[in-house]
């Protein structure tokens, strides 16, 4: 994210606030970060595919479901532990209800509110697929990493998180939209 050849022309008179260009040394660390993230998302979205038929999202779900209580959350907080858009959310809920590994319900004290209920089914799926998944992770990012390293890397990704979650009403969230 250099500075770029030439400013384009908008007609004010005004001068444009120069941006704050990243030095080099910041570029290299963004963009080690984002091949990172992608190449990693890729690597586990490939072995969920293989291993149970399924995107690593929808595997992020599951989980969330199992650790709730009865094994079921009201979707508008199922979206918000996933930092997905309720459409999104409802996409894959459909995706998982099809496999007969969700179902939903509807919140019996809010008419337009429903629960994702984690079936015995998705549970079992669950069951098979966490030790390859979580064998894939431990090769891709713990095994490669000092102790000390990965503390540093937890308490920068909470930092990063919790600067993109403003808790003032109006927040533009993916759980809200």
């Amino acid at each position: 994210m250099k500075a770029p050849a030439s400013a384009p022309a908008n007609g004010s008179t005004a001068e444009p606030k120069e941006p704050r260009w990243l030095t080099d040394e910041e570029q290299r660390v963004w963009r080690s970060f984002m091949e990172g993230v992608t190449l990693l998302d890729d690597h586990l979205d490939r072995q969920l595919q293989r291993d149970a038929g399924m995107p690593h999202v929808y595997y992020g779900l599951l989980v969330k479901l199992a650790e709730a209580p009865r094994r079921r959350l009201r979707m508008t907080e199922l979206a918000m532990l996933a930092k997905i858009t309720r459409s999104r959310l409802s996409h894959a809920v459909a995706r998982l209800e099809k496999n007969g590994w969700v179902h939903r319900e509807d919140c019996p004290d809010d008419k337009r509110g429903q629960f994702a209920v984690l079936t015995d089914e998705g549970l079992e799926v669950l069951r098979q697929t966490a030790p390859g998944h979580v064998e894939a992770v431990r090769q891709a990012v713990f095994d490669r990493l000092s102790p000390e390293q990965q503390k540093s890397l937890g308490e920068i990704m909470r930092i990063v998180a919790e600067g993109l979650q403003p808790a003032e009403a109006g927040a533009d969230l993916p759980w809200l939209r």
